[in-house]
């Protein structure tokens, strides 16, 4: 499995050094966004769009709300600006379950 590739130990362990995955696109969807594009994700958004925003080559990210830089705690954003390269306001239905009763 290891032949021709790099393999350095650790903690007298060896390891076999690979390459990356890196996608020529990345995109997800986000809660909010600012004009900088960091981004907060919401529910089960936070599982995977955080590590899929830092994997592509450019990323865009489709987002509820746009707010002003400066609104966004520091500590609220889940990806920085520095690996989105486009944010856009996405249109979405929100669907709700309505109760129904007979007369």
């Amino acid at each position: 499995m290891a032949e021709g590739k790099d393999v350095k130990e650790f903690n007298g362990r060896p390891y076999i050094l690979e390459e990356s995955i890196t996608g020529e696109f990345a995109i997800v969807k986000a809660w909010k966004a600012d004009r900088y594009g960091n981004l907060v994700f919401r529910h089960t958004a936070m599982n995977f769009n955080p590590m899929a925003a830092t994997a592509g080559k450019i990323t865009v990210a489709e987002v509820e709300e746009i707010v002003e830089p400066g609104e966004l705690e520091p500590s609220q954003i889940h990806t920085p600006g520095i690996f989105i390269n486009r944010v856009i306001k996405g249109s979405f239905e929100k669907r709700i379950e309505r109760v129904t009763t007979r007369d």
